[in-house]
């Protein structure tokens, strides 16, 4: 047996040990002859652990100060941490000032956080002695036999599997940040909670690197900047989770697709539409309806079932199936704005970015066999080339696998998932794209890559897809005549390239912080007049601009000619044309660009150049060029 002292001097900054694969607290003794190594904090793994003891150490105090709270869960989350309270009174921030201060003087006592292994029966006594009836539902759900353990630090006890740090001593630099609601296990028919989130981290800096990020996102905000542009809106009195695109958001929407769709037909997508209802049958037979019934919306039309589309695959897999296809039509592209509509619940829907009806840029590839890599190579390509016209410069790889020991929950041959999974390896190769594997996450119909592009606050934002499909080939016998003139089952593979229309133009508004580039602004020039002589040669200016294509606006109300600017300014519009006497006079116009203020007096002419200019080179700012 190696004992603790055998082991050498563990770092300032261990945080748990790993013992032959396995993570565990700090002081477990590993067995002879095992693998043994230290988990850091400056690990994801370390930095987990170290979060979900704060998560502890918050409850331990809203307990001290809130004796009646209820706790529930409180698990690491990839920002920070959350705690899941029941308490008959609502938190307001002064309470989130209370609990932090209040954790601050338990961590400085330095409480062990020790671990305990109990029964099921000692475990159930413990909790009903607390009186903490959530914990009490948790342990009468672990399957029996399981081992229950327990952590304790100072008169603090908490149902949980751990690992945790060694002391609250450890816990020294973390922030409480807001309130939200939940309800308890995801349920919408359970009891609402009160979810306070909060951040931890080693140092004191990264903890203020982190604090600054969030105020930075908080700027970026999708859903303060599009009430603030007049981009979209969503009407309780309409729905949740319902986008209403307004027209300055539209603009930007059908910029978007319209560069989509002239890349698509360059690349011999066919573009198709399909209806937004259809009978339930169709989804029967493609699956969706016995494995995602609980996310569809269903209707009752002439005594029938319709079913609004969660997919569009069903409908574009019709169109394929008209007639016979040859392995000289393959492969096949069909492309389409699709939109969808799934159920999400009520607590997880999030301004743009989580919605109950999308518009997917969809697409589905029929192709044989021989052509799936390079159809794939193909698609990555064109993803790549989008995402970064776009202004995304950094992306995130995932290859999703199936799970090798368990097979018997995937559709398709150990034949074809080997094929599939090797050819998405390849192409992600041959474009010599860094990548990471993930055993398991495939779905079960086929592996896939998903593409995260990284905005300007480093934030991963899921867009591409590119993702095999074994079972609805199957389930609807698409076949294609082969070169020996038999009928084989074609390959098919599902892509998006930039995702749902909601998700990616609210990305963007993040992504630019609401200053578009010139080429998606939804308004490219704002023209303003100092005084109403000037209103005639304004509206002279304005026409000229609209007739050279550009999107324009005109101020001519009589307000100071500072309160107009600064109006355009909050607006994000790039080109500010200011028109007073002397620019009347001289048939000129004073410029200034978003970024750059005045640049001073110029020919209409000059700035319209600029503008098409940045238009044609699809310029990330105003002016670059």
């Amino acid at each position: 047996m190696v004992v603790r002292s055998e082991l050498k001097n563990p770092p300032k900054n261990a945080a748990a040990l790993r013992i032959d694969g396995k993570i565990v607290d700090l002081d477990s003794v590993p067995p002879s002859g095992a693998a043994v190594e230290y988990v850091t904090l400056d690990s994801q793994e370390g930095l987990e652990i170290l979060r979900h003891s704060t998560a502890h150490l918050m409850a331990q105090a809203i307990l001290e100060l809130f004796p009646g709270a209820q706790l529930t869960i409180g698990p690491p989350i990839d920002s920070g941490f959350y705690y899941d309270i029941d308490l008959d009174r609502s938190f307001v921030p002064e309470d989130l000032k209370e609990i932090e201060k209040r954790m601050s003087k338990l961590a400085k006592r330095g409480f062990p956080i020790e671990r305990d292994e109990i029964d099921r029966a000692d475990a159930l006594k413990l909790f009903e002695e607390r009186g903490e009836s959530y914990k009490i539902e948790m342990i009468n759900e672990l399957p029996a036999g399981e081992t229950i353990s327990i952590y304790r630090q100072g008169d603090f006890v908490d149902l949980c599997r751990g690992p945790h740090m060694s002391s609250t001593a450890k816990l020294k630099h973390f922030k409480l940040l807001s309130v939200a609601g939940a309800y308890w296990r995801g349920d919408e028919k359970n009891k609402m909670l009160q979810r306070i989130y909060g951040t931890s981290y080693p140092g004191r800096e990264d903890l203020e690197k982190h604090l600054k990020r969030l105020e930075e996102a908080k700027a970026r905000d999708h859903r303060v900047l599009g009430k603030q542009l007049g981009l979209f809106l969503v009407d309780e009195n309409a729905g949740p989770g319902l986008i209403y695109w307004q027209p300055k958001g539209n603009l930007v929407r059908r910029v978007v697709e319209r560069f989509w769709e002239d890349e698509h037909i360059k690349r011999e997508y066919q573009l198709v539409t399909i209806p937004h209802i259809a009978r339930d049958e169709l989804f029967k037979i493609s699956g969706h309806y016995d494995f995602y019934r609980e996310n569809m919306y269903v209707l009752n039309i002439d005594e029938q079932e319709y079913v609004l589309k969660p997919m569009n695959c069903p409908g574009h897999i019709l169109i394929y199936q008209e007639e016979t296809r040859s392995y000289r039509d393959l492969p096949y592209r069909l492309a389409e704005m699709g939109t969808v509509y799934r159920y999400e619940r009520s607590g997880v829907l999030h301004g743009m970015l989580r919605v109950r009806g999308f518009t997917q840029d969809d697409a589905h590839i029929f192709c044989t066999p021989e052509q799936a890599e390079d159809e794939v190579i193909d698609v990555i390509d064109l993803a790549q080339f989008m995402l970064e016209t776009f202004g995304y410069e950094k992306f995130e790889i995932e290859l999703s696998v199936h799970d090798p020991e368990n097979f018997d929950k995937y559709a398709g041959t150990r034949e074809d998932w080997a094929a599939s999974e090797e050819a998405l390896k390849r192409a992600l190769e041959t474009r010599e794209i860094p990548y990471k594997r993930i055993e398991g996450e495939a779905a079960f119909y086929g592996p896939k890559i998903d593409i995260k592009m990284l905005d300007a606050l480093g934030r991963g934002w899921q867009g591409p897809t590119i993702q095999f499909d074994f079972n609805l080939p199957k389930r609807f016998n698409l076949r294609y005549v082969g070169s020996d003139g038999d009928r084989h089952l074609v390959v098919m593979i599902h892509r998006t390239v930039l995702g749902s229309m909601e998700r990616f133009v609210g990305g963007l508004i993040e992504h630019y912080a609401g200053a578009f580039p010139t080429w998606l602004a939804p308004v490219q020039a704002k023209v303003m007049t100092i005084t109403d002589d000037q209103i005639p040669f304004g509206k002279k200016v304005a026409q000229n601009l609209r007739d050279a294509g550009h999107r324009v606006e005109s101020d001519f109300r009589n307000e100071k000619i500072g309160k107009k600017i600064r109006e355009a300014q909050l607006a994000k519009i790039p080109y500010m044309l200011v028109i007073g006497a002397r620019e009347m006079e001289s048939g000129q116009v004073a410029l200034r660009v978003r970024g750059k203020g005045d640049v001073g007096a110029l020919a209409l002419e000059e700035v319209m150049s600029q503008i098409r200019s940045d238009v044609e080179s699809r310029a990330f700012s105003p002016g670059e060029n």
